[in-house]
């Protein structure tokens, strides 16, 4: 994990997001994974935010890959790993963020969703997927992913 330096955090605690690893299995292709751009430097990322009242950890994941992609699917109420990164805040500041992931098999991308037209979203294998991203330690978790180790069952089946 990253180490502080409290010249350029906004504080010295780590915030809190929580993101939805959004993925489909493909006979011809395999496990794909969805990534989106950043709505202000056009990176690709997974879909995240803040908690949300009311929501549990993984709710507000499943939320997040509605507004930010339009994705709708089962989600997997255990987290797949954690990543950190630094979010530069309004004032330049840098304010460090602890970020819990939710797998999300995605059953279907509505055409209409909240965040519609301000990112781009795209499929990758799990290693292509890696390599897009900045975050190690969110390289490492999606270069390793594999849908089949998950213990999730959707839900009306045994």
């Amino acid at each position: 994990m990253k180490e502080l330096d409290d010249k350029t955090h906004a504080s010295g605690k780590a915030a809190t997001q929580f993101a939805a690893l959004c993925y489909r299995v493909t006979k011809k292709e395999g496990a794909r994974i969805l990534l989106i751009t950043s709505r202000d430097t056009g990176r690709w990322v997974i879909p995240k935010g803040w908690p949300m009242k009311g929501k549990t950890d993984a709710e507000a994941a499943e939320i997040e890959a509605f507004e930010e992609a339009g994705a709708k699917g089962y989600l997997c109420p255990d987290c797949a790993g954690l990543f950190t990164y630094d979010k530069v805040m309004d004032d330049g500041s840098k304010q460090p963020v602890v970020v819990s992931v939710f797998p999300m098999e995605v059953a279907k991308l509505v055409s209409d969703f909240p965040e519609k037209g301000q990112r781009k979203l795209k499929w990758f294998s799990p290693k292509k997927a890696a390599a897009r991203v900045d975050e190690p330690e969110l390289q490492d978790l999606l270069a390793s992913f594999d849908p089949t180790k998950l213990n999730c069952p959707r839900p009306g089946k045994a």
